[in-house]
């Protein structure tokens, strides 16, 4: 039996979590453009906290695909696979947790992650990153919609149970 209430709960909890993250990226972004000294450091916790912002969804999609999709995702592209999972309907059981929308938009913060993931921090380009801090608000409210929208989902299926 899938645990809808307590799925719900860490949706929220994590979009909580979320709703910081892209606070810190927005003021360390504007730190960047100020800051004469430590600039770098304002730049790498710019990118740490994109690379969180998106491992904290991409944690919400694997809960939903374990909980309520039927397990986990595997193989090589996993990433990319269950981003596309969550824009997805499955018929009798569960609606798209993400729009065809959100998940265009946040591939772009997935390929970022990655490339976080695979580069040294001397590296970091800021103006690679710029369009991604552009896009993070409406992204991130776009996003967070459309998640509470899920929850509020679970919260009506685990009372009409």
């Amino acid at each position: 039996m899938v645990h809808r209430k307590a799925l719900a709960q860490r949706i929220r909890l994590e979009i909580d979590e979320l709703e910081q993250t892209t606070s810190i990226v927005t003021r360390h972004w504007q730190r960047t453009k100020t800051a004469t000294e430590d600039r770098d450091a304002f730049l790498n916790s710019v990118a740490l906290n994109l690379h969180s912002f998106y491992n904290g969804l991409e944690r919400v999609m694997e809960l939903v695909a374990t909980e309520m999709d039927g397990g986990a995702l595997g193989g090589t592209a996993w990433h990319t696979e269950l981003l596309r999972q969550m824009i997805m309907e499955l018929p009798s059981v569960r609606p798209a947790v993400l729009s065809v929308d959100s998940g265009q938009r946040l591939d772009e913060y997935r390929k970022f992650r990655h490339r976080v993931r695979n580069i040294y921090a001397t590296h970091l380009d800021a103006s690679r990153m710029k369009h991604l801090i552009e896009d993070l608000s409406s992204t991130w409210q776009q996003v967070s919609t459309e998640l509470l929208a899920f929850a509020d989902f679970l919260d009506h299926l685990e009372m009409n149970d």
